[in-house]
């Protein structure tokens, strides 16, 4: 991680979770890092804690809803301006709502694929516009999901494993076209099983969901910002396509 000391990340979803551990793992290896989400007065208590712990880097919170694009490009344009130009994009927010196909609710159905593919879109596009523009060999994590390699059934993520499966091919494409245009850029595809965060705690919550995973072993959060650390850790000239996690003992 030495070759990534005091440049800038972005993480999305910062808030929570999975986002939460992750931008505490660049903190911690000297990164400036950017943290967005709606709630961002949970960063910006994140950010108090981070601090009195005298990390190298530091934490900076910013409101953004992800489903907007102009939240997302004046992300960009702010953090830019008032930090440094972005070398790792972080694309973690995601949303998982108890709908389903048969009698869905088709304004979850829009708040989900905004989230887990438009919003992410935009993110990766604004970085791979800056990174190239500033001849910057950076590096784009996706947080994807089993959910994206295989047809795991839950009552509530019929939709949820849709975007997932678009997202495994959004990471592929997205190295081909750079592969093409002869960039250096790395991407990565991060797929957790289950893990414990309030995704999976509060938002499974249809009829008999809880039950299918009664007794299920749930990773923890950091175990996810270990292999984000682990990925970007690598040489320059190494790019891990695909980081694939289950907890010890999980069938999902």
């Amino acid at each position: 991680m030495d070759r990534w000391f005091g440049k800038t990340a972005i993480v999305t979803g910062a808030s929570l979770g999975i986002g939460e551990a992750i931008s505490e793992a660049l903190v911690k290896a000297g990164m400036q890092v950017v943290g967005l989400a709606r709630r961002v007065e949970r960063i910006q208590i994140n950010a108090s804690t981070l601090s009195s712990l005298n990390y190298p880097g530091k934490l900076h919170p910013f409101k953004c809803d992800i489903r907007k694009e102009e939240d997302l490009c004046n992300a960009f344009t702010w953090t830019t301006n008032n930090i440094g130009v972005v070398h790792i994009l972080v694309n973690n927010a995601g949303v998982c709502l108890p709908t389903n196909l048969i009698n869905g609710d088709s304004e979850m159905w829009k708040a989900i694929l905004e989230t887990n593919i438009f919003g992410l879109c935009v993110a990766q596009r604004e970085a791979c516009k800056l990174m190239t523009t500033h001849n910057i060999s950076g590096h784009i994590v996706n947080i994807n999901s089993i959910a994206g390699h295989g047809h795991y059934y839950f009552p509530s993520t019929s939709i949820y494993g849709a975007t997932k499966h678009a997202l495994t091919n959004i990471c592929e494409m997205l190295r081909s076209e750079l592969t093409a245009n002869k960039s250096k850029i790395k991407v990565t595809s991060v797929s957790p099983g289950l893990v414990d965060t309030q995704l999976v705690t509060e938002e499974f919550s249809l009829p008999g969901e809880m039950e299918l995973m009664e007794g299920v072993p749930l990773m923890e959060c950091k175990d996810i910002a270990d292999a984000v650390v682990y990925a970007l850790s690598t040489s320059p000239s190494v790019m891990i396509n695909e980081i694939t996690l289950r907890a010890v003992g999980s069938p999902v």
